[in-house]
């Protein structure tokens, strides 16, 4: 194999050059705080001690078909908004494969190495998304016909490389994303991985992300998987099967991109138990809520209401589950959400206007945490 190429310290420096933090100054902050409300009013400060409120960090993906610059290195409310209101951060496609090794022989490490820098600068643990899954590899990869030897060693290079290049600096990796249909089968087409190499692959990047960073957590991600369902009980066999080979798996997730169109998950904190009495930790990590939208384009009293119960619930269901410690969402501005783009009759998702002002789903999110706080002291 030629020498890898590992680019990210031009593209870093450059994106350095445009502060990746709003000013440190108390105008700064105080210009982008919705009026009425103190600096320390934020989702972050209102949470529990150990319990961390992340959002995705905005960036690649539907963003680079739209009529802005990155959001990340260029829009400097959202950086401030993103360093004030949250202790994790996700990156939303900066990790994943066409973004970080969109080459064989060549890395692009310039994105996320940023995210971390910053969260390292701003007190945030990170969430590492994603390492093995069926979406958004590349061409190169997808359609390199490589013999089975040959793709098992690109995986085992590729953990390696991205999850040692963090060592010590990522709190949680998604280390196998969505491997299983909505009827609990494993992907076993349209994931490359499990297709030409078998379900034990699924071992194999456990153990391999293991060995690269052993101090970080290890999770299965995935979608659809809120209720007790056929997509919940095919990951609750595996895991258990999993860890009765003696692979280390720490943690499960439920993704929670939820639509007002269909009724709360209720059974939510009840799934969610089920995992945690293996030992295992949980997490919500990508929830948002979204609504269809009158013609006006502006949501109702009573659709900001149902959505703002929809997220509070969510955050309830969590809190009350032993070892479910970390609550992402994902995204936490219109402006910027994948939603419109991938459901075009849907939006307003996330828990602030496109300005950063607050949502009625933002309040409920801050008077769970808050309430939380107080019965934790």
């Amino acid at each position: 194999m030629k020498p890898l190429r590992i680019v990210g310290t031009t593209l870093l420096a450059t994106a350095l050059t445009i502060p990746l933090v709003a000013p440190a100054t108390a105008a700064s902050l105080e210009r982008h705080q919705p009026p009425g409300h103190a600096k320390k009013d934020t989702l972050r400060a209102a949470a529990p001690k150990g319990f961390v409120i992340g959002t995705a960090v905005a960036g690649g993906g539907h963003h680079e078909s739209q009529p802005y610059p990155d959001p990340f290195t260029s829009d400097e409310p959202y950086r401030a908004a993103l360093a004030r209101e949250f202790s994790s951060v996700s990156p939303e496609n900066q990790m994943k494969w066409e973004y970080i090794h969109p080459e064989r022989d060549r890395y692009n490490f310039a994105a996320a190495d940023a995210i971390v820098d910053f969260a390292r600068r701003n007190r945030q643990v990170v969430r590492g998304h994603t390492l093995l899954w069926h979406s958004q590899n590349p061409a190169w990869l997808e359609q390199g016909g490589f013999s089975k030897e040959e793709l098992r060693e690109i995986l085992r290079e590729h953990i390696f490389t991205v999850v040692g290049r963090y060592k010590g600096r990522i709190q949680q990796w998604d280390v196998a994303n969505e491997i299983f249909d909505g009827e609990g089968n494993l992907r076993t087409q349209e994931n490359i991985w499990i297709r030409e190499l078998g379900p034990g692959i699924i071992a194999d990047a456990f153990r391999w992300t293991r060995e690269a960073d052993p101090k970080a957590e290890l999770f299965f991600n995935d979608y659809g998987v809120e209720s007790i369902n056929a997509k919940s009980d095919a990951y609750l066999a595996l895991i258990k099967d999993l860890r009765a080979q003696g692979v280390r798996v720490d943690g499960f997730s439920a993704q929670a991109h939820l639509s007002m169109r269909y009724g709360f998950p209720a059974d939510l904190a009840d799934n969610l138990r089920r995992f945690s009495r293996l030992g295992l930790e949980t997490a919500i990590t990508e929830l948002d809520v979204r609504m269809d939208l009158p013609e006006s384009g502006t949501p109702t009293d009573e659709q900001l209401a149902t959505q703002a119960e929809y997220y509070q619930r969510t955050l309830d269901a969590c809190l009350s589950v032993r070892g479910c410690d970390s609550f992402t969402i994902w995204g936490f501005t219109d402006k910027y959400s994948w939603v419109p783009v991938f459901f075009p009759a849907e939006g307003a998702a996330t828990v602030m206007w496109d300005d950063l002002t607050r949502k009625p789903a933002y309040f409920a999110l801050q008077d769970s945490l808050k309430e939380a706080s107080n019965c934790r002291r």
